[in-house]
């Protein structure tokens, strides 16, 4: 059986999962994780499309992209 090592990142999540005592507290902390990756994808976003790699016809594009994995 292997052996799972955590990195900081999840032993400091583990720490904060003590303090959750309650299903609300949970749903809250979900949000805020949420919400903290949420920014990050936009402050990406903004970034792309002030250097001019991302563009509405882009952004257009996207609507009719398919790449869906083919069945047979």
């Amino acid at each position: 059986m292997s052996r799972t090592v955590f990195n900081q990142a999840q032993l400091e999540m583990l720490d904060l999962m003590s303090f959750v005592n309650s299903p609300e507290a949970l749903s809250e902390l979900k949000q805020v994780i949420s919400d903290h990756f949420a920014h990050e994808m936009q402050a990406e976003i903004d970034r792309l499309w002030e250097e001019g790699k991302l563009t509405e016809e882009k952004v257009e594009g996207f609507r009719h992209l398919h790449e869906r994995t083919p069945y047979k």
